[in-house]
């Protein structure tokens, strides 16, 4: 094994004219799957790309040939947390703490001087697409296999899916809790591996983006200090490797190996005296025993540890004990690791500005694998990821990139398709189906550069093989698998299409579903006469045999939304004994709303009598069935089902896994979203005011003020505040009562403007006196969320200013009803606010009362992430204004007690976080103000003995 640590790479200041200036820390490294180039990023905000035959080879750093620095990338405006090159070879990734993730694309005219600086692009790169969707810092990427996906994680504790191809975002991932800072692909394609700051690794099904298994063991005591968790994926797909995992109560620093499909995390790598930063798997397999066949039991693997306690590890898991250990060659931990294509270079960077390369012969990484036969392993666990049609790109390729050439001493590299040929002259145009939801798919016309082949040229007059292997393999924008078109046959007529479209712009036309779904229709049965009849007599004698859905053959009618003169009779008029009556929504001839989740459409359609007079609900049981009111599900112009009320529909909502109609004259129908009737129809005595859905929550407050809740799919009332009922088997849950919302309306001039449920089941009342509600079952009362008092005064109070510059915004839940309040209120009252005279502390006060309600309803609410970001709002304040009474009492409150008592009700968890977790972060700030600095100290140190004995 051969090391080396070239001085002349390296990050330094713009402003930098010597070499005697200060390194700036590196990192990210990864290498061009050619392994003539790697891309580092930096605290500099650029992406620098260099040779790596200087690395490698003394001559070729003396004489220069090829250039060490081929070219510097200067979009990005904050540090370069992390860059990977496409499998392909086509495209850079970068992400960055601007927030923004890059797709570099090769330019051969980008050469020359970097902008502001005396550097010289050797060879020019230009960025393809800006990606923003990230709200922090974007700590990793990864391109899946094939380059089919590309996903994202970063600091707003999210996983973002893009397009590998369109560069579209997919899917938006948010069920972390912590940030998240590793991301890995399952070579095989079906799975993907997230780790975060919440003490886990997520493992995603790329087949629906749902969470496969959740793993945290390992990680229960792990640091939350590390720069990142970077984690890898074996090149067999039996195991991840994690990073900053530990045992023994969290003072052995390991990295944790998971196995697949068990998900255990029973095999630990130890060693290493500080946390584990980065794990990376070397690419290729090895075989335990060179000579005998390619089987599981014969498989092995080689992985490399970067660490904190600046070393570098590499291991094959043949072995109990490392191949490697590399001490003392950084000075700071190491943040990023990345082996070359061949498999026998590792690269490695610190953030003391440094990069490492260890070269190994290949006698001591003996049994490596073919790639070929690495190939047809992964084949055992199915295709999970769409193909993607050759050649595919953005843009034509007007020069060939030439590579740096290898090391002499390094071997033969591997054939690889790096994606940087040359295009046809006229390149061919390809039909490429594009998924649209609602059951179409969307065929659009795009040019798609096919490079030339080896083979004579085909005239485009026939049918054309590169043509029809791209139809066989078709890619969607939102990751569907569309069916494949073997033997696809292109007509004259369409070639003739073809050729007309090949300078006009982009056009698109719908095809039905179930159009695809016969595979005896052809393409060239889009001909006029005997063939276009054929495929229509196909299709026609295939619908016998194809499942039904009630309403499905039948044509949408368009029903516009106008007001239905219904007479209120006397089931609509106020309930005797109650001196409430909120208002209820005007009866309209079309209702609808969208499933949440989804483009389907839920509606209703209420008939108007024919002479134009109001209906009678005691005379609306005599219409003729004709004239019922229709309820049903559309997706895009089909109907999936429908069904007919006894009554005129009010108002709707669909949740992500029901739909509810409320009748006008009180009466609730719950459906599934396949139409059956999940729950039987309930009278609530009086009419809705407002409904609501979430997951399987439903929510109705009736026009007398009753609050109503129920748990669909148990068919169970529960309390509007009964957050912990979700989680309790049917057999342990009561049922509830409704209750009153009289008490938050203390005037008659004041009534409920809005009525939203959380998943957890916890309402969201918004009234116009300018406060929004929710019902807490502990207190058996309707607490304050939030409301326009602190407008007057508290400095953390700026939601007006968030509603306005960001209003799509993902934001909280305490977030947009803070927004809401501040959108009630004009300009003459903000106005009027910030002309009234305060008392002297009237803003010291205010702020703390703020934060402390916030923190409430947080909690009950059981959004951790905004009870943490007020905790630490609330801290900070402390910690600034020197409160040391209310210090000392929080501290208390998150320590709990030592010692076990039996009449104690404290609990050790607040809105889903440990107590004493959040109180570390609590005294890291205590401890840096001028006043609390001892209270701090000496807090930490009994935290300290009081986890240790425990």
């Amino acid at each position: 094994m051969r090391f080396t640590k070239p001085a002349w790479v390296a990050h330094r200041d713009t402003a930098a004219k010597s070499d005697s200036l200060k390194r700036l820390s590196i990192f990210s490294v990864h290498v061009h799957p050619d392994g003539s180039r790697i891309a580092t990023g930096g605290l500099d905000a650029k992406i620098r790309i260099w040779s790596t035959k200087p690395i490698l080879n003394t001559a070729a750093e003396l004489s220069n040939k090829p250039p060490k620095a081929l070219s510097t990338l200067t979009m990005h405006t904050g540090p370069v947390l992390t860059v990977r090159w496409a499998h392909s070879g086509r495209w850079l990734a970068s992400g960055s703490d601007d927030e923004i993730v890059m797709i570099w694309d090769f330019d051969p005219s980008a050469k020359g001087k970097v902008w502001g600086s005396d550097e010289v692009n050797v060879e020019g790169w230009k960025p393809l697409k800006r990606l923003p969707g990230h709200e922090s810092d974007v700590t990793d990427v990864a391109w899946s296999p094939g380059d089919h996906y590309l996903a994202s994680v970063g600091l707003d504790s999210k996983v973002i899916i893009w397009d590998g191809y369109t560069h579209e975002r997919i899917r938006k991932l948010d069920q972390h809790q912590g940030f998240v800072k590793g991301v890995c692909w399952d070579p095989a394609g079906e799975y993907l591996a997230t780790q975060s700051d919440d003490r886990s690794v997520k493992i995603w099904r790329t087949s629906d983006w749902s969470i496969e298994a959740e793993v945290t063991k390992p990680f229960e005591d792990s640091p939350g200090s590390t720069f990142f968790r970077r984690l890898s994926w074996s090149p067999d797909g039996a195991h991840i490797t994690a990073s900053n995992a530990t045992n023994n109560k969290g003072f052995v620093f390991i990295a944790s190996v998971i196995t697949r499909t068990s998900w255990a995390s029973d095999i630990s790598l130890v060693g290493h005296e500080n946390t584990v930063e980065v794990a990376s798997y070397n690419p290729h397999m090895f075989l335990r025993n060179p000579q005998a066949p390619v089987q599981t039991s014969n498989i092995c693997s080689v992985v490399a540890l970067g660490a904190d306690d600046c070393s570098v590890s590499v291991w094959q898991t043949k072995s109990a004990r490392p191949l490697i250990v590399a001490k003392e060659v950084f000075e700071r931990q190491i943040l990023d690791l990345s082996w070359s294509w061949d498999g026998l270079t590792l690269y490695a960077v610190s953030s003391d500005g440094t990069l490492a390369a260890f070269n190994f012969d290949p006698d001591e990484l003996e049994g490596i694998c073919p790639r070929s036969l690495q190939t047809e392993y992964l084949k055992k666990f199915g295709n999970h990821l769409p193909n993607i049609p050759s050649h595919y790109s953005h843009t034509a390729q007007t020069a060939r990139l030439t590579p740096p050439p290898s090391p002499k001493s390094q071997p033969h590299p591997l054939p690889i398709q790096n994606g940087f040929g040359s295009a046809t002259d006229g390149g061919e145009r390809v039909n490429v189906l594009v998924a649209k939801r609602g059951g179409k798919k969307r065929v659009g016309l795009t040019t798609i550069p096919i490079t030339k082949p080896v083979a004579p040229q085909i005239p485009l007059s026939q049918p054309a093989p590169p043509l029809s292997q791209s139809l066989s393999s078709i890619s969607h924008s939102n990751g569907y698998a569309g069916p494949s078109l073997s033997g696809v046959s292109i007509s004259k007529r369409a070639q003739q299409v073809q050729q007309q479209q090949q300078d006009r712009a982009p056009s698109v036309f719908d095809i039905d579903a179930d159009t695809w779904a016969s595979s005896d229709v052809r393409i060239d049965s889009l001909e006029e006469g005997g063939r276009k009849r054929r495929a229509t007599n196909t299709i026609e004698n295939d619908e016998s045999k194809r499942p039904r859905t009630l309403g499905g053959d039948r044509k949408r009618v368009v029903v516009q939304a106008k007001e239905l003169s219904i007479g209120v009779g006397p089931s609509m008029a106020q309930t005797a004994g109650s001196s409430l009556s909120l208002p209820i929504p005007t009866p309209m001839t079309k209702i609808s709303t969208t499933v949440e989740g989804s483009d389907e459409l839920f509606e209703v359609i209420n008939p108007e009598s024919e002479e134009g007079e109001p209906f009678s609900l005691e005379s609306f049981t005599e219409l003729k069935a004709i004239d019922a009111p229709e309820v049903s599900l559309m997706s895009g112009k089909h109907t999936q089902w429908l069904d007919y009320l006894p009554s005129p529909a009010l108002a709707v909502c669909a949740a992500s896994r029901f739909c509810a109609v409320a009748l006008i004259d009180g009466q609730v129908l719950v459906y599934t979203l396949n139409g059956r009737r999940l729950m039987p129809s309930m009278d609530l005595g009086s009419p809705c005011s407002f409904i609501d859905g979430r997951g399987s929550i439903l929510m109705i407050i009736t026009s007398n003020g009753q609050l109503y809740s129920w748990l669909v799919f148990s068919a169970l009332s529960v309390s509007a505040g009964d957050n912990l009922g979700i989680g309790m088997s049917k057999n342990n849950r009561r049922s509830s009562l409704p209750v009153s919302v009289s008490s938050i309306l203390t005037s008659p001039n004041y009534t409920i403007t809005s009525a939203k449920v959380q998943p957890t089941g916890a309402s969201i009342l918004t009234c116009s006196s300018g406060v929004i509600y929710s019902y807490d079952l502990s207190l058996c009362a309707f607490v304050k969320l939030t409301e326009r008092w602190w407008s007057e005064g508290s400095d953390v109070w700026q939601a007006r200013k968030r509603s306005l510059t960001n209003p799509t915004a993902n934001r909280g839940v305490l977030s947009v009803a803070e927004g809401t309040i501040a959108g009630m209120a004009d300009d003459e009252d903000i106005e009027e606010t910030a002309e009234k005279i305060r008392p002297k502390y009237w803003t010291e006060a205010m702020t703390l009362a703020h934060l402390e309600t916030r923190m409430h309803s947080a909690r009950l609410l059981d959004s951790g992430a905004e009870f943490k970001q007020a905790l630490s709002l609330y801290t900070r304040k402390l910690a600034d204004e020197g409160y040391k009474s209310k210090a000392e009492e929080l501290i208390r409150e998150l320590l709990g007690p030592i010692y076990a008592r039996g009449d104690t009700s404290w609990s050790s968890t607040v809105a889903g976080l440990s107590k004493r977790e959040l109180l570390k972060d609590v005294l890291s700030t205590f401890v840096r103000s001028k006043t609390l600095t001892q209270l701090a100290v000496h807090w930490q140190d009994v935290l300290r003995r009081a986890n240790n004995e425990e």
